[in-house]
């Protein structure tokens, strides 16, 4: 048994079985091992951040970490955007990447690079294999890092003399750190807090706090005690749709956002941080709330918010009964012409029981929450690091992890273009993914930052930097060259039929939407 066999064995064993991969010849070893070791699903991935981001979607859907095989620094590099959405997300991964063998490295050859200083930035656990028999008991240490509570982004450098050199045999994963639980001290101070005050007291949430259950925990606190509950700009995950709590989340714009939260006197966080504006801007606040704002933490990024929820609701003496109804917005198939409104209310009606939306739609899809609050029940994911490309690999990895449920995945043309290998991924798979692209030709969000920034008027050469066209991008025929089934709509009643048709299709379809 070799080192690369050792591994391969030591991540099933682990409960580590899906690897997202693009290798190279430092990898060549663990390549074949995946031939004589049983009970690892390999997915190639035609470029790193598709197999990066994937392995992401895959964590948030599933619970439990996949491995990626990475080619050199080069290669991890070319990941990394999508690791650190992914570290945002607190998404657990098992990087896997090769190295030059031991004796090599020092005659730097071209892709010769500091592995290790490229990895730490986005990994919390990085080290290198010294030699063959260490490389079973390192990648065992690697599973518990990324299973850990909070999980870790674990790296693990692989030099190509240790996974052809003779090995040990399975290292047996440590056990992870458990997940913390909470302070009973905060949960008082928390319980004291919303006691009185009503309307001027808001309860921030994020991470568990957004499963179904913590929903409905933080709506009985809200029906006790008239505060406010909101998400976040952007989420790991979120359950949402008809008969769950639908929650605000705080606007990107800083114009929107200063006036939801200018009235509020204290905000209790659940796994969030201080509301703060993605950029700075001339003459604009950074920190979102206003002067005088108490803040208070309930639970840090990780601890068990369900249950801190519970003992505040038990502490506030709050129950179901104490739930005040919503008023969600109807849902109609729209006609006519395409815009953000009818967009919206289209997909909205589409979205199919338990559907995982991955959400990288950014100026269109501002005004998707309420509509798609009355949905049928699904799963929101979002871009928690703000590095475009993030959509398709994430819907990717999310279809991988649940097969049996539909991925929707909402992306701007701009953001589409970063990772469009995905789709032949989702082909070679058969995967069951909708992919709907915005196609506005334009980066608009980088069109409304200009302004934002107080940059002037764009001229000519300006505006070249910002518009998608010259030539036009045409989707429909990228999806056909990668085996992805596609078609343009630009019209509301097309876009309502192309999305039925591809809700109840098997595989993998696109959705051009011009508008």
């Amino acid at each position: 048994m070799n080192g690369a066999e050792s591994l391969v064995r030591t991540l099933v064993a682990g409960g580590v079985n899906v690897c997202f991969t693009n290798p190279g010849t430092s990898e060549m070893h663990f390549v074949a091992a995946l031939d004589r070791v049983e009970g690892m699903r390999c997915i190639l991935g035609l470029f790193e951040g598709v197999v990066t981001g994937a392995a992401d979607g895959y964590y948030r859907m599933k619970g439990t970490p996949a491995s990626t095989l990475l080619h050199l620094g080069p290669g991890l590099a070319n990941g990394l955007a999508n690791l650190h959405n992914a570290k945002k997300a607190r998404s657990g991964i098992v990087n896997i990447v090769g190295q030059h063998a031991t004796y090599h490295i020092a005659l730097n050859a071209p892709l010769t690079s500091d592995i290790e200083g490229l990895a730490r930035p986005m990994s919390e656990w990085v080290r290198t294999s010294p030699d063959a028999k260490s490389v079973s008991a390192d990648g065992a240490a690697a599973i518990a890092a990324a299973k850990s509570s909070p999980p870790q982004i674990a790296t693990l450098i692989l030099p190509a003399d240790t996974a052809w050199n003779e090995a040990d045999g399975i290292a047996q994963t440590p056990a992870p750190k458990q997940q913390p639980g909470f302070s009973t001290a905060a949960v008082e101070k928390a319980a004291k807090v919303l006691h009185s005050g009503g309307d001027t007291n808001l309860l921030l949430v994020t991470g568990g706090a957004l499963t179904e259950r913590g929903l409905a925990l933080a709506q009985q606190i809200a029906g006790k005690t008239g505060c406010k509950v909101m998400g976040q700009t952007y989420h790991p995950r979120m359950a949402r749709g008809r008969g769950r709590f639908s929650i605000d989340r705080i606007p990107y714009v800083i114009e929107s956002a200063l006036p939801l939260l200018k009235n509020f006197k204290n905000i209790v966080l659940v796994e969030a941080r201080d509301p703060v504006a993605f950029f700075a801007y001339p003459n604009k606040p950074s920190m979102l709330k206003p002067e005088g704002c108490e803040v208070h933490q309930l639970t840090e990024w990780g601890e068990n918010s369900v249950a801190a929820l519970e003992a505040l609701a038990d502490a506030l003496g709050a129950k179901p009964q104490d739930v005040k109804p919503q008023k969600l917005a109807e849902l109609n198939k729209p006609t006519g012409s395409l815009n953000y409104a009818s967009i919206a209310q289209a997909i909205a009606c589409a979205i199919p029981e338990n559907a995982i939306i991955v959400d990288e739609s950014i100026t269109t899809g501002r005004g998707f929450f309420p509509p798609t609050a009355a949905s049928a029940p699904h799963d929101w994911l979002q871009n928690m690091g703000g590095s475009i490309g993030f959509s398709t690999p994430v819907a990717t990895g999310a279809a991988v992890a649940c097969p049996d449920r539909k991925v929707i995945c909402m992306v701007g043309d701009g953001s589409a273009m970063y990772t469009i290998q995905s789709l032949w991924t989702q082909a070679r798979e058969g995967l069951n993914v909708v992919t709907i692209v915005f196609a506005n030709r334009i980066y608009q969000i980088l069109r409304g930052e200009f302004d934002g920034v107080g940059a002037g008027e764009p001229g000519q050469r300006a505006q070249d930097m910002l518009k998608l066209d010259r030539p036009t991008i045409d989707f429909v025929a990228l999806a056909k060259g990668m085996g992805v089934e596609g078609r343009a709509v630009t019209t509301a009643d097309d876009l309502n039929k192309a999305l039925a048709e591809a809700v109840a299709a098997e595989g993998p379809r696109l959705i051009e939407v011009q508008f």
